[in-house]
């Protein structure tokens, strides 16, 4: 049996959803503590021993960092029994330590997993994103865009006024201009204070969430997870690396990386099929996060394989005892 084969088993796509639910379930009991760093720690430990028990020679390309910075799930580390198919790994073991911290919604664990080579090697700097849900034709909006053409563009293919467009952003100083030309199309604007991948996974489903279009800079590790999650759920994106310094352009010619002005499309960030999975760790739009009851937590993952493009949700109740 081909690698390839070997990749599209169903049962590896459940082995998956336990190591996101495993390093959400981790989290859990930091949730609203005010440690950031702890609850980071023990999603990154669970994650880890859970990949570790996968039939997969897994790489992480999108991890917590190079070598010299996160001991573990580093970029270049080998994972799993080294049993089975070659695989590309990226994961964000908690997306949101923040939102975890302080008990604020949309903290996920993340992880999507697709054959070797699939996905983009993206370097840690910021990357301009822009994402659209599925139903439009291709290149409808577009980065050369202003952000107010990118709302008129979009609300003129929906068949409605600029009004009705939502609009998810990053709530950082670096989008004051960008948010006030925004408003100025009479667009609403959904900020966050962080969790970006959770925000481009909103634009795959407004019908549950209520946004329309992602836009704004972010990080383009995060960024190659979002692609990962719309190439399974539909829709578009579009990114390109921003630099500020040549540090940073070096670290992308240290990825690999040769045309630093490229702007990638979603299929150009994940080149192959992936599955990918996601749990909540605090409640948001898209996933209700960790309940506790006596002796008992119970974690909501959503499961998607973009081969299939099938997306399955499930509640898992995990005695504590």
């Amino acid at each position: 049996m081909s690698k390839a084969a070997d990749f599209s088993d169903r049962m590896l796509s459940l082995g998956l959803a336990r190591v996101s639910e495993a390093a959400a379930l981790a989290s859990a009991r930091l949730i609203g503590r005010g440690d950031e760093k702890a609850a980071d720690q023990a999603a990154v430990n669970a994650m880890r021993d859970q990949l570790n028990k996968l039939d997969i020679a897994g790489v992480v390309v999108i991890g917590e960092g190079e070598r010299d910075e996160a001991p573990m799930l580093y970029i270049g580390e080998e994972v799993g029994t080294g049993d089975g198919p070659g695989v590309d790994i990226a994961l964000d073991p908690l997306e949101g330590t923040t939102l975890t911290a302080k008990d604020m919604p949309n903290a996920l664990t993340v992880i999507a997993m697709g054959p070797r080579g699939s996905m983009l090697h993206a370097p840690d700097v910021y990357m301009d994103k822009l994402a659209i849900g599925p139903g439009f034709r291709t290149g409808i909006v577009t980065l050369d865009m202003s952000p107010a053409d990118r709302v008129n563009a979009l609300a003129s293919a929906k068949g409605c006024s600029t009004q009705d467009i939502t609009v998810c952003v990053l709530e950082r100083p670096r989008h004051e201009e960008m948010i006030a030309e925004l408003r100025s199309t009479g667009a609403a604007i959904r900020l966050i204070t962080d969790g970006d991948v959770a925000g481009v996974m909103h634009c795959a489903e407004p019908h549950l969430t209520g946004i329309d279009m992602y836009m704004g800079s972010g990080g383009a590790p995060e960024g190659v997870l979002a692609a990962a999650a719309l190439k399974c759920m539909g829709g578009q994106m579009f990114g390109r690396l921003t630099f500020r310094n040549d540090d940073e352009r070096a670290r992308a010619k240290k990825a690999g990386i040769t045309n630093l002005d490229r702007v990638y499309t979603r299929d150009d960030m994940v080149t192959g099929d992936v599955i990918f999975a996601a749990t909540g760790v605090t409640d948001g739009s898209i996933l209700a996060g960790i309940k506790r009851e006596v002796g008992y937590l119970t974690a909501e993952t959503i499961l998607m394989r973009s081969k299939t493009g099938s997306v399955r949700r499930m509640s898992y109740r995990n005695p504590t005892g």
